[in-house]
């Protein structure tokens, strides 16, 4: 079956990752329409992909020859296509499902919940190559994960990390995504929290936020996974070499039979009894192919999903209680 689907803003992957996948991917999805405040962008677009342009997300979502809604950037409008689509009884996918208002998360979970559409959010680092062959380790060699490692260094000059009229800075919307990436690492969600920060920018803005999320049971306190997640713009632009001198595996995983090392998307090295193993990922489907092919599952099967939207909602949960730890000197047991 093809899905007709209308796109909704366009993002900074479009090129490298949306544009690619839906070329690749043209026996399932089929373009029809295209909606950004980028006009010249849009006609681009459109042009390239036999689509038309249209002025609004609220028109897009109820034509009849549209099955689908892919949100690819949150741009001005937040929720709003979300909400209309579910109004229209379109599925979505949402590539901005992070960047939604923390006031208004709960009434988009209901709308989804009582639309019955397909919801899929992107968790792009999950469906990494690199992610994907790890959670195949973790069941068949290395055994439960005990100690996680993960670290984002951002780039204060990098302008595709502007997030102007955005709910969430830079530090805080990579956060929400390297929580819901452990998370899936480890299989289940932390039951508590500590969070640090620090400030010293100019502009008053935290440039390094630190957490540790304790995945152990009530019962099992300082037993269970363990997981150090620290993100920051800490370099100055004024030191451009400096920003990428020996940056850290994106995750490390310390194992109960061995230890992995990743860095997205395709890189991975383990280690066990027999020693040094190094994954050559570079020709697995990338992760825009990945997405896209779950979503399309996703819409044409007859099981409903969605935990995504829940799975967004808990992780952004968990960084604002980091925020309220900081703020309280103490760790923050989660719901």
């Amino acid at each position: 079956m093809k899905l007709r689907v209308g796109l909704v803003g366009l993002g900074h992957a479009w090129e490298n990752r949306y544009r690619t996948a839906l070329l690749s991917l043209a026996d399932r999805f089929q373009v029809q329409a295209v909606c950004t405040p980028v006009s010249v962008r849009a006609e681009q677009v459109a042009r390239e992909l036999g689509a038309t342009v249209i002025d609004g997300y609220r028109a897009m979502s109820i034509r009849s020859d549209i099955d689908a809604i892919l949100m690819l950037a949150p741009d001005w409008y937040g929720p709003l296509p979300i909400l209309a689509a579910c109004e229209a009884g379109k599925a979505i996918y949402c590539a901005a499902a992070l960047d939604i208002d923390p006031r208004r998360a709960i009434e988009v979970r209901e709308k989804v919940d009582l639309s019955g559409v397909a919801f899929m959010a992107e968790f792009a680092r999950r469906h990494a190559p690199a992610t994907l062959r790890l959670k195949e380790l973790i069941a068949t060699r290395l055994g439960p994960p005990r100690l996680l490692f993960c670290h984002d260094r951002l780039q204060t000059s990098d302008k595709q990390k502007q997030r102007y009229g955005l709910p969430h800075p830079s530090i805080t919307r990579d956060l929400i995504e390297l929580v819901d990436w452990c998370s899936w690492v480890v299989g289940s969600r932390p039951v508590s929290v500590i969070g640090t920060n620090r400030k010293q920018s100019t502009d008053g803005k935290d440039d390094y936020r630190a957490l540790s999320l304790d995945f152990a049971a009530a019962t099992e306190s300082g037993e269970g996974p363990l997981a150090q997640i620290s993100c920051g713009q800490y370099l100055s632009p004024k030191w451009p070499e400096a920003v990428g001198f020996r940056p850290p595996a994106e995750l490390q995983v310390c194992c109960e039979n061995g230890a992995a090392f990743i860095d997205l998307p395709s890189s991975l090295v383990w280690y066990d009894e027999a020693g040094r193993h190094m994954e050559s990922l570079e020709m697995d489907r990338p992760v825009g192919e990945q997405l896209l092919t779950q979503f399309h599952r996703a819409v044409t099967s007859l099981v409903r999903r969605t935990q995504d939207l829940d799975d967004a909602y808990a992780a952004l949960q968990v960084v604002m209680a980091a925020q309220d730890s900081h703020d309280e000197g103490h760790r923050v047991v989660l719901n």
